[in-house]
């Protein structure tokens, strides 16, 4: 059953300045597994198991989160210097088991192997987060079962070449700096279905977004399905479920660069990105001036930041490219459906659209001209002339 609601809207998160009001309408579904009926989604039984999917996945972040400070082996380096716990080992092989479970023919590419684990004798923790929260049994899963579940989403776990493929795409944690402070810093699970080059459907699980609702819950759960919209609901943190209705999100309606929230990489510098050139900017809303622009408070990770862009908290996030570190799919294909199915739009610097084909051999890499421009859509056009006026200069 769908019901008009005129009145609600996300209310502002204490990261962000209210959202700029918008004139339109947007729905609210009684607590349903879909937000809208199945005979619309084409791919809806593969979007029910990634709702659980990554349901049981925060939860293991949550618990695990709870403990981390309590043993010093909770948290390693890889070789990268990219701190990583059992929560991202325990993350990829949860969603693996469960993807696999109803649909073993459709290959994963995802972040991690197993390697870390072995080396740091860390299997017996990760196993047994995984059979805490996996729907098979737990006499059923072995220390094996949940290893090879890791390396099926592995680099080298399987060849495309360069045909038509249809894959999972997962990043067990993005944002794994903030998973790891003892704060609020925001990370998000996310995971994308990608058919012949088309991401269909896409879920994003953030334990830790923070809400103004004085009910006991936390976090946020957003699902988007082609051409069925973006939705989010939240997640209780006493159980981990998630837990009310289905709220359907829109972009912000923001048309002037200077009335824009923008989004970039806690890495970047302002300074360091072509628009700079155009506008100073400041990390105060109020008394802007017209060539300010109002820069919102770095959250780790790419995919928080799509997920604001989707609910109308932000209005642009742009990433520029770094020649020293290769952009990889994960970290953008379930956010670009949700930006997309929430009126938004995304492209690389030059306007063209994100080809998750150009790895032919493994999905597992990007090469956006320039980077990322992830926007409402209102302002895409105005954002791309900038950077093409800039270019000589960037």
């Amino acid at each position: 059953m769908y019901i008009l609601d005129t009145g609600a809207r996300f209310s502002a998160v204490r990261f962000s300045p209210s959202p700029t009001p918008l004139s339109r309408r947007y729905f609210i579904v009684r607590a349903t597994n879909l937000p809208f009926p199945k005979h619309q989604a084409k791919y809806h039984k593969e979007l029910e198991v990634a709702i659980d999917a990554v349901d049981r996945a925060c939860r293991l972040c949550v618990d695990v989160k709870r403990s981390l400070f309590s043993s010093k082996e909770k948290i390693v380096e890889k070789n990268d210097q990219t701190p990583v716990t059992i929560a991202d080992f325990g993350v990829q092989a949860l969603v693996s088991l469960e993807l696999s479970k109803v649909f073993p023919s459709i290959p994963l590419v995802a972040e991690e192997d197993s390697h870390f684990v072995r080396a740091n004798n860390l299997v017996s923790s990760v196993v047994s987060e995984v059979k805490s929260k996996a729907s098979i049994g737990d006499n059923e899963l072995s220390d094996a079962d949940v290893l090879e579940a890791i390396d099926r989403g592995g680099k080298g776990a399987y060849a495309f070449c360069n045909k038509p493929a249809t894959y999972w795409v997962l990043d067990p944690i993005d944002g794994t700096r903030g998973f790891l402070k003892g704060d609020d810093a925001l990370y998000v699970v996310g995971l994308a279905l990608v058919v012949d080059n088309e991401i269909v459907l896409g879920v994003m699980g953030c334990p830790n977004w923070p809400e103004e609702i004085s009910d006991g819950s936390t976090g946020t759960l957003m699902l988007s399905h082609i051409g069925c919209g973006t939705w989010t609901k939240r997640l209780q943190n006493v159980s981990g479920k998630v837990t009310g209705d289905w709220t359907r999100c829109f972009v912000d309606a923001c048309v002037l660069m200077n009335k824009a929230r923008f989004c970039i990489q806690e890495s970047q510098t302002w300074e360091s990105l072509p628009l700079s050139g155009f506008f100073d900017a400041s990390i105060v809303s109020e008394d802007l001036q017209h060539k300010e622009i109002l820069l919102l408070p770095t959250c780790c990770g790419s995919l928080c930041k799509y997920l604001m862009v989707a609910s109308g908290r932000a209005s642009v996030f742009l990433l520029r490219a770094k020649t020293q570190r290769t952009i990889k799919s994960w970290d953008h294909a379930v956010g670009i459906i949700c930006v997309h199915e929430a009126g938004g739009k995304v492209t690389d610097w030059e306007g063209d659209e994100i080809n998750l084909e150009e790895d032919q051999s493994e999905r597992r890499l990007i090469f956006p001209a320039g980077g990322v421009v992830v926007s409402n859509g209102s302002l895409h056009n105005q954002i791309i002339e900038m950077i093409t006026s800039a270019s000589p200069t960037f």
